[in-house]
């Protein structure tokens, strides 16, 4: 019984551990502009199931790389693309990514 006390403490704070780090964020104090020499030529659907998946911003490394638009299949029926946005904090800016919903 006390080792499988210990496996489930070991277990909860690994996953807690995971679930703090996956929100951790960058902030930037200007935020980064699309760079120029990037042209987004959406072109049509591949079907019409697809979504247009607007331009984000992606955490490489401990900082912000531009990712062009794309079209992307939802990943169940009915669901909607909420585009990413930059949100106002405290010391910046962070870039909260888009989602399914």
């Amino acid at each position: 019984m006390k080792k499988l006390s210990k496996v489930l403490m070991l277990f909860m704070a690994v996953s807690l551990f995971t679930a703090v780090k996956s929100n951790a964020q960058i902030i930037v104090r200007v935020r980064p502009a699309r760079p120029r020499t990037v042209i987004v030529a959406r072109g049509p659907a591949p079907s019409p199931r697809h979504v247009w998946v607007a331009e984000e911003w992606t955490n490489r490394g401990g900082r912000y790389v531009y990712q062009a638009g794309y079209w992307a299949l939802p990943p169940r029926p009915h669901a909607v693309w909420i585009a990413g946005h930059w949100r106002n904090r405290s010391r910046g800016y962070a870039w909260v990514p888009g989602h399914w919903a």
